[in-house]
């Protein structure tokens, strides 16, 4: 697709080694997230020195191509491409990868979700958040900054979306499943809804986000991190039913929600099962939408999927909604389509007709997150 735009709806930078050392409040110096050298690999560390995630999975773009074997938990921060915190730099992969604009999430930031103190995490969210948004101001029309928001309190969670949403960020990212006595059908979070609705910042549930407030680190892997890694979307999953049965999305019929790196091809059963579970479990299903809706009309309205090369899921285009699907890179992370993506999206969307691939790989993405293609292309 030499001519065509392209946007990916999910892409990352790569946070810098001192950015919380730096910027952290105050209150938190000595706690706070940070990269240190054991042997021959970079960790991130916290608080006490204790490591909470390696940094190999989330760097080295392009290795998947060249040496899959290397590919692996633990790695050093100078097999990560300089695009991850120098926006410059960025900008020149994205031309290198055919892409003219990219939604911008966090890699080190992720992995955050884990810190155990609610008001720690919320400091690291803002010092983040006001590093992303001098990355993105180098060029506003092609970079587009996603806040990270600490849901644990609500009230700090909307002071945060709202100063983001001033800063010039296009949409926000929430744990993509949060504590079980606190899922998303809770009336606590009616204030986030409502202000995320009113500043028109989508929500999103973003891979690797589970609020487990643990301060875990890695461990050897085993056969059960396979099993969670191949059921992985049954958390978003579940956290999208609880705000569609609810009746969030009535309540607030402006809001948008995308969830972000779990592909494509499981929407169908959960949507069929939304609709069976809504008409024939009345007991469970309680609240009833307005007139003839049914869940996967909700869906149809204020969902989006964020996928990368789900082949079986954009067969399935027409059940899920064309309108609902927007193709991320997921750069410079390892499982990333960089520097290949125009290559890899002429595969998956082989025999697709050209006004739904446009839809796919640019309009969508456009649309929600306020991309001029005027300016950019």
């Amino acid at each position: 697709m030499p001519d065509k735009l392209i946007l990916s709806s999910d892409s990352h930078v790569f946070e810098p080694g001192d950015l919380w050392t730096q910027r952290i409040d105050k209150a938190f110096r000595g706690r706070e997230p940070r990269i240190e050298r054991a042997g021959d690999i970079d960790q991130m560390v916290i608080e006490d020195g204790r490591m909470f995630a390696g940094i190999g999975l989330i760097s080295n773009a392009g290795a998947r191509y060249e040496a899959p074997e290397t590919i692996q938990d633990h790695a050093t921060i100078d097999s990560v491409h300089e695009g991850g915190w120098d926006p410059a730099r960025h900008i020149e992969d994205m031309a290198i990868d055919g892409v003219l604009g990219e939604v911008l999430y966090p890699s080190q930031g992720l992995f955050c979700y884990k810190i155990a103190d609610p008001e720690l995490f919320t400091a690291v969210c803002r010092a983040y958040n006001d590093w992303l948004a001098e990355f993105c101001a180098v060029d506003p029309d092609r970079l587009k900054a996603v806040a990270m928001l600490n849901v644990d309190d609500v009230g700090s969670a909307v002071a945060e979306l709202e100063r983001s949403a001033r800063l010039g960020f296009v949409g926000a990212m929430i744990t993509e499943y949060p504590p079980e006595d606190r899922r998303y059908d809770h009336a606590d979070y009616e204030p986030l809804w409502a202000a995320a609705a009113a500043h028109d910042m989508p929500l999103s549930l973003h891979t690797a986000t589970r609020r487990v407030q643990s301060n875990s680190a890695l461990a050897e892997r085993s056969v059960r991190d396979a099993s969670r890694r191949a059921t992985k979307v049954f958390l978003p999953a579940m956290s999208m039913c609880d705000m569609i049965f609810s009746g969030v999305f009535e309540r607030h019929p402006s809001l948008k929600l995308a969830i972000v790196e779990f592909e494509l091809s499981w929407v169908p059963y959960v949507l069929a099962n939304m609709d069976y579970t809504y008409r024939e479990r009345h007991q469970e299903a309680a609240y009833r939408f307005k007139g003839d809706r049914l869940p996967s009309d909700v869906f149809a309205s204020n969902v989006y999927l964020s996928f990368q090369e789900d082949e079986v899921g954009v067969r399935l285009r027409d059940v899920i909604g064309v309108d609902r699907m927007m193709w991320g890179s997921d750069y410079p992370h390892s499982e990333s389509t960089f520097p290949r993506s125009r290559e890899v999206l002429d595969e998956i969307l082989v025999g697709v007709p050209e006004a739904e691939r446009a839809q796919i790989v640019c309009h969508t993405t456009a649309d929600l997150y306020g991309f001029d293609l005027a300016r950019i292309s």
